[in-house]
């Protein structure tokens, strides 16, 4: 009995303690405070992160309809070409074999083995890709 007795003490303690010290008025107001403010900055993150996502969206989105706007433009600037006069005598020319009045067309024979072979293995110099930095070197010392 005497153990019962100390734990029910010890309960009104701790419910006394829990009224008079940890639930007042100014402890209820502060925690609701914080609440509010964690709940609302919560909010303003996730806002501005979807504000952020959409953003990028349109950005994509614009980006491929200028893309898409480009294109149209080339092929329909192409079409304009391939319907001009000079296109068509130019293909004239390479398909047909056409020519103008007063040209004459020089057909030439297919290159033979032995020329083929002389060119083949001529030494031709092979341009080295040097970066802007060692030509403006070369440039400047020499």
């Amino acid at each position: 009995m005497l153990m019962l007795e100390k734990v029910k003490t010890q309960l009104r303690r701790l419910r006394y303690y829990t009224k008079k010290d940890i639930l007042t008025l100014n402890n209820i107001v502060l925690f609701s405070a914080l609440v509010l403010c964690v709940w609302w900055t919560w909010g303003a993150i996730n806002s501005m992160s979807r504000n952020w996502e959409l953003e990028e969206k349109l950005r994509s989105r614009q980006l491929e309809a200028t893309k898409l706007e480009l294109e149209v433009e080339t092929l329909r600037l192409e079409q304009e070409y391939y319907q001009t006069d000079e296109y068509k005598e130019l293909m004239a020319r390479i398909k047909a074999g056409k020519m103008q009045p007063g040209e004459t067309m020089v057909i030439l024979p297919k290159n033979s083995e032995s020329a083929l072979q002389k060119y083949a293995d001529s030494d031709a110099e092979i341009p080295v890709y040097r970066s802007n930095f060692s030509e403006w070197l070369d440039f400047l010392f020499g």
